[in-house]
């Protein structure tokens, strides 16, 4: 007998409390992985790259200088390459320069000056032909001007790699080690470190790259395409250190230099004109172990750069009979109708001025020259070294000694390119006074110790202590306060001796300065002098010995006493 089962019995359902719960695990563990895969999934997002390199229109190329996207962008035209002259002269070669008033560059070679008109595909030198290229050598665009880097090249040490899509360089100047390590895995290149930043490219794997800064889970890397970002650090293997291969192909001339044998001890002889010449014997009559003699024969007479001239064959027969040299100067600040910078802007006045001074060494049997040009503003100052250097070039071709004389080193007088002037001249003078001078608003030394070892401390981190000579005062200044303020004037030093010994004055060494110091007040005036004399003399050589730089100079024979020279010979002969 079959048992029937029972008809309509009731189904247990699912409890609506579960159903809710799944529901919510399932949209909970949705939302989670949601979460999850948001914050470690790979961002896919790329980055706009003429943005990221800033570049501005077809012709535009930011330059990666070394590991570093620059702010510098060089120009793509026609075909060619081109930086403008201002980041030439700061990031490759400062020795380019540009005649504004002529439309020339020129670039000075230490015989030989090469030239080239802007806009021309030529460029020439002054004892060579001409040579035509295929592209200009430069281009001005509204007030910039660019140089062709191809032209760059022929006098500079770098290397410049160019790509495109988006245009960029990769510019090198200096070389060194480097870590290098190879890509295991095809990946991206991220603008920051994280997986959710934007790539800056793909790179494949068995590609190459600089590591710059490695971190816990990426590095910050350079592509060997100018990439600059940051892939995960197992992404990398096969590290290793790597030397960059140097570029040799410009070879920098030798720059020749003449040298006096031993130290040099160079007097100022002032000359106001022809008949100042006379004096000369006289002057020497006290003197010791003087080895050049250099009057200040050459005035800038006009703004073209003629001169007048106080040379005398005479003169310089006597000096050399003498065993002296003659190291005639040349200035730019006696004359009142010259402008002590207009004669530097155009290449026909420096090379008229120069053409003169040749010409006057070679006629007179001068030995040498020294420029003081003073008074050069800021703006002047790239026209001031250039001079420096085609003077040289005619000094060196002429085999004339040229020696230039400069202010005490600051960072307000910069531009006087101490450094540039040291490669170019035979000697550098530091003219180690005027420390406070007929304008100061205070009374003080002339030329206290301590001034002087600054100026040339300073003066030897961009000169060769071979090169460097120091010039001393042979004067002092009498600092008169009264009702109506502060006066000065310049004394030599009898006259100094001569005012203190008149006015009883009490006089006593300071240590701070590094020489004598006297003052005393009379009917409401009060009287001041840094006196220099022999034993301020010696002081200062001692600091010039111990930096054992090439000598001394002397402003001004007739300003000192006998025994300065007794002091001064025993520096010659140590």
């Amino acid at each position: 007998m079959r048992r029937q089962g029972r008809a309509g019995g009731r189904r247990r359902g699912i409890s609506p409390v579960l159903v809710v719960v799944i529901l919510i695990l399932i949209f909970g563990g949705a939302f989670g992985g949601r979460l999850l895969w948001d914050r470690y999934s790979y961002s896919s997002e790329t980055a706009d790259l003429n943005a990221y390199f800033g570049i501005t229109d077809e012709q535009d190329v930011p330059v990666i200088l070394q590991d570093e996207l620059s702010q510098v962008h060089a120009r793509l035209i026609d075909g060619v390459y081109y930086m403008d002259f201002n980041s030439v002269q700061t990031l490759l070669n400062d020795r380019f320069y540009y005649g504004q008033n002529d439309s020339l560059v020129l670039y000075c070679l230490p015989t030989d000056m090469v030239s080239t008109e802007i806009g021309s595909t030529q460029w020439s030198t002054t004892q060579g032909g001409t040579v035509t290229e295929s592209y200009p050598l430069t281009r001005m665009e509204g007030d910039t001007l660019y140089l062709a880097l191809d032209f760059v090249k022929q006098y500079t040490n770098f290397s410049y790699e160019a790509f495109t899509e988006p245009n960029r360089m990769q510019i090198y100047t200096e070389w060194g080690d480097v870590t290098t390590a190879a890509i295991s895995k095809d990946t991206q290149v991220r603008i920051s470190g994280g997986v959710k930043s934007t790539i800056l490219t793909q790179i494949g794997a068995g590609s190459r790259i600089y590591v710059l800064e490695k971190m816990d889970t990426w590095s910050r890397i350079k592509t060997e395409d100018g990439f600059i970002g940051y892939v995960e650090n197992k992404r990398l293997e096969d590290e290793a250190t790597e030397s960059l291969v140097p570029v040799t192909d410009y070879e920098e001339p030798s720059y020749t230099t003449i040298r006096l044998p031993g130290k040099v001890n160079m007097a100022w002889h002032s000359v106001a004109g022809t008949a100042g010449n006379d004096t000369l014997n006289g002057l020497l009559a006290q003197t010791q172990s003087i080895n050049v003699i250099s009057p200040t024969w050459f005035v800038l007479s006009d703004n073209s750069g003629n001169i007048e001239s106080y040379a005398t064959e005479v003169y310089v027969e006597e000096v050399h009979g003498r065993d002296m040299q003659v190291w005639a100067l040349v200035e730019n600040f006696t004359n009142p109708n010259v402008d002590p910078n207009t004669v530097l802007t155009t290449l026909a006045s420096r090379q008229n001025l120069i053409s003169q001074l040749i010409s006057q060494c070679e006629q007179y049997g001068i030995d040498g020259i020294n420029v003081d040009f003073e008074n050069i503003g800021e703006a002047y100052g790239q026209d001031y070294i250039e001079f420096i250097r085609e003077l040289s070039i005619a000094c060196r071709n002429a085999g004339l000694v040229l020696s230039v004389s400069n202010y005490v080193p600051y960072n307000f007088n910069h531009y006087y390119e101490l450094e540039e002037q040291g490669v170019w001249a035979d000697y550098i003078v530091v003219m180690g006074y005027d420390e406070h001078y007929a304008g100061s608003t205070e009374a003080g030394s002339v030329a206290s110790l301590g001034y002087v070892e600054n100026g040339i401390t300073s003066a030897l981190r961009d000169v060769p202590a071979e090169k460097l000579i120091n010039a001393i005062p042979f004067y002092a200044r009498l600092w008169k306060t009264d009702s109506d303020g502060l006066s000065s004037q310049a004394l030599g030093m009898q006259e100094i001796q001569n005012f203190i010994a008149a006015h009883n004055m009490q006089v006593s060494w300071s240590e701070a300065a590094g020489q004598n110091y006297a003052e005393t007040t009379e009917d409401g005036t009060l009287y001041q002098i840094w006196i220099e004399d022999a034993e301020s003399i010696a002081a200062k050589l001692s600091v010039m010995e111990a930096n054992g730089i090439a000598g001394v100079a002397e402003w001004r024979l007739g300003f000192e006493t006998a025994d300065v020279w007794d002091v001064i010979a025993a520096y010659m002969a140590q």
